[in-house]
């Protein structure tokens, strides 16, 4: 009794001091000696912020995130390649134990179900506008793993973030789910906080809550608080200057030349920062979580095998990895907006005040470092790439640039949750930066950032709408007010120098813009001799799309609009022009040697050494591809590649042009039409021609889904050259073969399908067929496949069995499928095995002609080894129907690449007792870069 009156006092005095309007939490939390079970007793006072009568309050329950696979955390968890929370253990989640809630007259509140992450509290009674209610909360939780997000319980310490129960803040009205999918959204801002805490001995607690004594925190918080647990005392540097106070606190060990080196620049990044938006707080954590989220991308060492390559020393990463970690720290503490809805404004922020500083402290330094003065065998080979010549502050232009050509961007204020990752940086971040850094520029840095601390100052403790900071924006600077439109469309923005003119003394320069938007354009010119350069901002109207602009010729050798990539543009290549020379009113040509980043300045073709192998009959090809694609897709491309074949001493090759539509915003993603040709070798001096035309439509997809969609369309000559006795059989020599075909794919974690429906044709037959697979991970790294195939002849007056159905082998009559021996009945390059058509493992002979069904079903045991099965219904033409079916054991060397099959039971008998079992043996082998680099990308779009 005694100890329910004291926690009642010290409940009291802790929220009585508070302020009218805020919302204020007592807590008093005792951590289980086994660090996974949290009990907790809350008094919590809720303001009504809204315009109407509430009867419900929302609470936040968090932790039931973890309970269980389904929640929008493990789906979100899924899309990041990530199934560890998916798996986990029912003692690794994290769930809510039990709850007691009691209103201000002790009356019980009834909670329909803790599981919950939204829970819906009835009111007894309405609570006006501006009245406040006060709830007391005794509730227990089971902590989750903290590998799952970083917030939890593990051998080491205990970080503990958002599984407080909370109202929502951004939601006054109390009437929206709010679930928690791990992306560092505030959601208790303007609260005073009281928290105490009851720890094992030995054990030590760090906050960024001011701590009053030990493990005791309180004060307010425009933020969530977050908490680190551990038997570990963690550093933290104090900044005392003149006009800044701050104490960094981390929640992580620092090596001594890490902390070195921050003692240095950590002074350097706040007197920086607290220049630019007016303010910076007294005290500043930072967990693991943060930092890793947070810091520099792109300038780790480089490792490859067993050798590392240092692309900055370590005080220039740890500069520019905190000077971002730092920014972003700060902004979060000092402007409350909705993550969500309103993402842009702070990431923005953060890269503008990354590119200021770059600007300043690293306006020389190349965006891959010192790495191409490495030298091999005393060269340095990077030296021939335009990439060892790219600024460190082209980055955001790149990136964007990067993602766009792919038309996998997404308009700037899309819901966060929606966002890619590689959105999350590259249009979220460096985009929104970009836009601010061009404005500044436009209007006047001091300007800028003058509005920027007023409007901070303005509304401190506040909830901001960040279109309100444009509109002031624009009303400083007209030519700004474009932006508000910007941010809510995926933009094609393209400003392109189109000629120029000279007349007495000056040059007229027509520049072109596809956009109605008032949009300024930078323009600048340089000399030839003295390398001297001029700027010229010039202002565009609405509606005009064309701006001719004057100005002194003097001795002006290039011309060049929004250079160094300072504007979000869709295409950079028409942005220069010469105005002396060969090329005066064109671009120059440049070859250059394997893929790089581009250089648009220039029409680069690119010329590539080319050494591979085809197949048995061809043997190693080599030769040179000349193409116009960089490491970024451009719209048209094409692609010729002469080759010398080894094994017949002949000439080989193949080439292809495609042009490609990106709309922006619409249903399609792409629409590509191209041609394409090949002359190779299929048998011992036998040669095919190929030629086709195709069409290849890819629907739009959300860049953080695996769903993919699209249709193709094609017509395809062929030329075969005959042997003797193909002739005699009157075999195909010429053929024209049109094919149509829909895809579907959906490669997420767990769930794996794919669903495809084509038909194709020539004079002599028709026929459709269509393929299912789904793949199910039943336990970590652990899958079951099934795939069924169905292939049926509309029309059949085929000589020969070329085009047929295969049951064990394919017939690749288009030529598609890169096999090693294309004609071998023997041998190991006759034992390649391609999942197609029927899909059986064991050599069943006979091929189909009329119809056949199959089913191919496939299942890990253990590590590498996996068990198959397939059976399937044919039938040909005056035959019966057959029934065949075949297992056996698959060893998975390199998944999905190099896979070896070993056939046991069959319809042909037990085969391992066979004489000739080796030649039995089969093998996949997947020799294509772009499926492993495919694979390699999941999760990022």
């Amino acid at each position: 009794m005694k100890k329910s009156i004291s926690i009642c006092l010290v409940l009291f005095l802790g929220v009585v001091e508070v302020s009218a309007q805020k919302d204020s939490i007592y807590i008093e939390a005792k951590l289980s000696s086994d660090k996974k079970t949290l009990n907790i007793n809350q008094e919590l006072v809720y303001y009504n912020n809204s315009e109407k009568d509430l009867d419900t309050v929302k609470l936040l329950n968090w932790v039931s995130a973890y309970r269980k696979r389904g929640t929008s955390l493990v789906y979100r968890k899924l899309e990041d390649r990530n199934n560890d929370l998916h798996f986990a253990k029912p003692e690794e989640q994290g769930k809510l134990l039990s709850l007691n809630i009691k209103s201000s007259d002790n009356q019980d509140i009834s909670v329909n179900n803790i599981s919950e992450e939204n829970l819906f509290l009835p009111l007894t009674k309405t609570l006006k506008p501006g009245e406040s209610v006060k709830l007391q909360l005794q509730y227990q939780m089971q902590l989750p793993d903290k590998k799952f997000t970083g917030y939890g319980t593990s051998d080491k310490n205990i970080a503990l973030k958002y599984f407080f129960i909370v109202p929502d803040h951004f939601d006054p009205d109390n009437i929206s789910q709010r679930n928690y999918h791990d992306i560092e959204e505030s959601i208790s801002f303007n609260t005073f906080w009281t928290v105490n805490f009851d720890i094992p001995v030995n054990y030590f607690i760090e906050s960024n809550l001011q701590q009053i004594q030990m493990n005791s925190f309180k004060g307010y918080l425009d933020s969530d608080p977050e908490f680190l647990i551990s038997q570990n005392e963690f550093p933290s540097i104090k900044i005392n200057t003149s006009d800044i106070n701050t104490e960094v606190k981390f929640g992580y060990n620092l090596k001594p030349e890490e902390k070195q080196n921050l003692e240095f620049y950590l002074p350097l990044h706040l007197k920086f920062i607290k220049e630019k938006i007016g303010s910076v707080p007294e005290r500043i954590f930072i967990s693991d979580k943060f930092r890793d989220k947070e810091d520099f991308f792109g300038n780790n060492d480089i490792t490859f095998l067993k050798f590392r390559f240092r692309l900055f020393t370590e005080a220039e990463k740890t500069d520019m990895d905190y000077f971002g970690i730092i920014a972003k720290k700060i902004l979060d503490e000092s402007i409350i907006t909705d993550k969500q809805d309103n993402h842009w404004f702070k990431n923005g922020l953060k890269s503008y005040l990354e590119i200021q500083y770059l600007n300043k402290f690293y306006s020389e330094t190349k965006l891959l470092g010192t790495l191409p003065e490495t030298k091999v065998f005393g060269v340095k080979p990077l030296k021939l790439f335009h990439a060892s010549k790219v600024k460190l502050i082209d980055r955001y232009g790149l990136a964007y640039q990067y993602i766009m050509s792919q038309n996998l961007d997404q308009k700037i204020d899309e819901k966060f949750t929606v966002l890619s990752n590689f959105n999350d940086m590259a249009i979220s971040g460096f985009e929104t930066g970009s836009l601010f850094n061009y404005s500044a520029d436009k209007m006047g840095y001091e300007k800028f950032n003058t509005l920027l601390k007023n409007y901070i100052a303005e509304n401190t403790d506040k909830q901001i709408n960040p279109k309100d900071f444009l509109k002031q924006l624009s009303q400083e600077d007209k030519t700004t007010s474009y932006l508000t439109d910007f941010l809510e469309h995926k933009n094609r923005v393209n400003f392109k120098l189109k000629r120029f003119k000279k007349e007495d003394d000056s040059l007229n320069i027509n520049i072109y813009k596809n956009t109605i938007s008032s949009i300024p354009v930078k323009l600048e010119t340089e000399t030839k001799e003295t390398k001297e350069k001029k700027e010229y901002w010039i202002e565009t109207d609405e509606n005009e799309n064309t701006k001719m602009f004057s100005i002194p010729a003097l001795d002006i050798y290039k011309i060049t609009l929004n250079n160094d990539f300072i504007f979000p543009e869709s295409k950079y290549r028409d942005n220069f022009l010469y105005a002396k020379g060969f090329f005066s009113n064109t671009k120059k040509i440049k070859l250059k040697l394997i893929k790089d980043i581009p250089n648009p300045e220039f029409n680069e073709i690119y010329v590539s050494p080319r050494v591979r192998f085809n197949n048995t009959y061809d043997k190693f090809l080599i030769g040179f591809n000349f193409k116009n694609q960089s490491f970024f897709d451009q719209k048209f491309l094409y692609s010729v590649t002469p080759t010398y074949s080894t094994g017949t001493g002949q000439l080989t090759g193949s080439g292809s042009v495609s042009y490609s539509f990106l709309p922006a915003e619409s249903i399609l993603r792409s629409l590509t039409f191209g041609v394409s040709g090949s002359y190779f070798h299929y048998d011992y001096d036998l040669a095919y021609r190929k030629a086709s035309i195709f069409s290849n439509i890819n629907f739009r997809k959300n860049p953080r889904s695996t769903v993919s969609r699209g249709i193709g369309l094609s017509y395809t000559y062929f030329e075969r050259d005959l042997s003797p006795l193909m002739i005699a059989n009157r075999d195909y020599d010429k053929y024209n073969l049109w094919s149509v075909g829909y895809g579907y794919s959906d490669n997420q974690m767990i769930h794996e399908k794919s669903l495809s429906v084509s038909t194709q044709g020539m004079e002599d037959f028709n026929k459709i067929t269509a393929e299912a697979f789904y793949r199910w991970e039943f336990a970590p790294k652990q899958k079951l496949s099934v795939r069924l195939f169905g292939g049926y002849f509309l029309r059949n007056e085929t000589r020969n069995n070329t085009f047929n159905y295969g049951i064990s082998r394919v017939s690749d009559y288009s030529f598609s499928y890169n096999l090693l021996g294309q004609s071998a009945n023997s041998g190991i390059l006759s034992q390649q095995f391609i999942l197609a058509d029927g899909g059986f493992k064991s050599f069943i002979p006979g091929s189909v002609n009329k119809w056949v069904t199959s089913v191919n079903v496939d299942s890990s045991v253990w590590k590498i080894f996996h068990v198959y099965a397939d059976a399937g219904v044919y039938k040909n033409k005056d035959q019966p129907t057959k029934f065949i079916w075949d297992t056996g054991v698959k060893v998975r060397v390199i998944p999905d690449f190099l896979e070896v099959y070993f056939p046991i039971q069959s319809s042909l008998g037990f085969e391992p007792s066979f004489k000739d079992y080796a030649k039995r043996i089969r093998y996949t082998l997947v020799l294509n870069l772009g499926s492993i680099i495919n694979a390699a990308r999941r999760g990022w779009y």
